[in-house]
């Protein structure tokens, strides 16, 4: 069975930083592009920042731009975002998402495969 599991979320005041991680099993996402979505209450799931499958290319939503960094790890633990000056608008719950087409997609329809989320609160 294939899945992602996020880690990392957390509670933590506004300025402040987290780390999301996201693990794979049953099978390497190495050659996939790894994306990270967030969805606040209320509102559709967004784009959040997108890295290549060789890490060369990333893409970032232009309110995490400066902030937020998306970098690739191993093949168990395919992607990993670094949040710093969190902000109160920051909080949702955080997806990590696979996407075996080589483009740096934005879109969230082009991910073909999910994690269930981890929950971001930043308090003000």
């Amino acid at each position: 069975q294939v899945q992602l599991v996020e880690s990392g979320g957390g509670l933590v005041q506004a300025g402040g930083s987290l780390r999301l991680s996201c693990a794979a099993s049953g099978r390497t996402f190495s050659n996939y592009v790894m994306g990270w979505f967030r969805q606040a209450p209320g509102k559709e799931r967004e784009f959040v920042a997108a890295i290549s499958w060789t890490g060369s290319t990333t893409r970032y939503a232009d309110s995490v731009k400066g902030r937020f960094t998306i970098s690739k790890d191993n093949a168990k633990n395919p992607v990993n975002l670094q949040m710093n000056s969190l902000k109160p608008e920051d909080t949702a719950v955080y997806y990590c998402a696979a996407n075996r087409n080589p483009i740096v997609t934005m879109t969230r329809d082009s991910y073909d495969y999910w994690g269930q989320g981890t929950q971001v609160t930043v308090s003000s």
